[in-house]
């Protein structure tokens, strides 16, 4: 980067924010336009905004007994979602033909206990190159591609351990439930689909279209399911217990004796497509760090921001020793998938391992 350039780290928790809510986030401490300062429109209204009142003890028990009091009708509106939900899930499993179920999900390095020790890499793509790969699978769409290149990247490092499944590896792909007038609320409004990555086929073009066909079925199951549902029994979850199973399962160390759900996550979120300024200085680029726990220990966030798209993971140092051969793995997986597509190979921009660090 230039000289003279500066970096912004925010670390939020993933309660209080999910990606959509965090690029919101981004975008709202940036401007549209260089000029230095703020607008006088934006300086009045700075000036006119008063915040809440912080509230009394008083005031949020009787929040709390509110909360409580219609928290048992708002459970029996879900429970009577989920009837009708199971049945569609049921037609829609009987009706599948094509689609590719994710089976039986492999146990892979990255699905024991994770240590304390963090590493973080990723590589930048020309998002125009990576809509015309598209193309190549009709309906298939970004996040597909995205999938398939980590998809290649995880066969290729898996491979080169002697660790690759005869299964294909699964990912967890974040889903947005976050309606119109929940725009700008902040929180955490996401579900989830499974993915398979298609590891166990070696041609990039076939591996593309075998995503898409996984990706697909996922998706019509999750419509089937509902993707708030699942969402809204977790709000019935006490939180303390949440907290106190998920210490006693890394105490005892389940991750490395239960079978995986999934083997990592790939989390897509659609950037601004203009470029954002912060006191007269550019944003240049946008990286992302995702959190990971026991029996989750890889997790891809991509973010597409002003023509061009990142791919960034981050790991345990115990499970990836090496993050700069799978940043290389991830660069490669994208050639070889650019290759098969005859697509104009000047769509790669390289890494980012001068930005990032064990």
């Amino acid at each position: 980067l230039p000289p003279g350039c500066f970096a912004i780290v925010s670390k939020i928790h993933h309660a209080a924010v999910d990606g959509v809510s965090g690029t919101e986030l981004t975008a709202a401490i940036h401007d549209t336009t260089p000029a230095r300062g703020l607008p006088a429109a934006r300086l009045d209204e700075a000036e006119q905004w008063r915040p809440e009142p912080e509230p009394t003890p008083w005031t949020l028990l009787g929040r709390a007994w509110i909360n409580n009091a219609t928290r048992p009708a708002h459970f029996v509106r879900v429970l009577g979602r989920t009837v009708p939900a199971v049945g569609r899930v049921l037609r829609r499993t009987s009706q599948q033909e094509n689609g590719r179920s994710t089976g039986r999900v492999p146990r892979t390095r990255f699905n024991g206990s994770v240590s304390a020790h963090r590493v973080v890499d990723g590589c930048l793509f020309d998002l125009d190159a990576i809509k015309r790969i598209r193309r190549a699978v009709p309906g298939s769409t970004v996040n597909d591609v995205v999938l398939t290149i980590v998809g290649g990247a995880m066969r290729e490092y898996l491979q080169s351990k002697g660790e690759l499944p005869p299964e294909s590896v699964v990912a967890m792909a974040p889903i947005s439930v976050r309606s119109k007038d929940q725009s700008g609320t902040a929180g955490n409004r996401v579900s989830g689909m499974m993915a398979p990555l298609a590891t166990d086929v070696a041609d990039p073009l076939a591996r593309l279209e075998s995503v898409y066909k996984g990706t697909q079925a996922s998706k019509q199951l999750t419509d089937a399911i509902g993707a708030e549902l699942m969402t809204d029994y977790s709000q019935f979850i006490p939180s303390s217990l949440a907290g106190l199973a998920a210490r006693l399962s890394s105490r005892m160390g389940l991750a490395n004796r239960t079978n995986p759900a999934f083997n990592c996550v790939v989390t897509n979120v659609p950037g601004p497509q203009e470029p954002l300024y912060m006191d007269g200085a550019r944003l240049v680029n946008m990286w992302g760090l995702g959190p990971i726990s026991d029996g989750m220990g890889l997790i891809h966030a991509v973010f597409s921001y002003c023509g061009r798209l990142t791919v960034n993971f981050t790991s345990c140092r115990e499970m990836l020793p090496d993050p700069a051969f799978y940043a290389a793995c991830i660069e490669r997986s994208f050639e070889q998938l650019h290759a098969a597509t005859s697509v104009d190979s000047t769509s790669h921009i390289g890494p980012i391992a001068a930005t990032t660090g064990a």
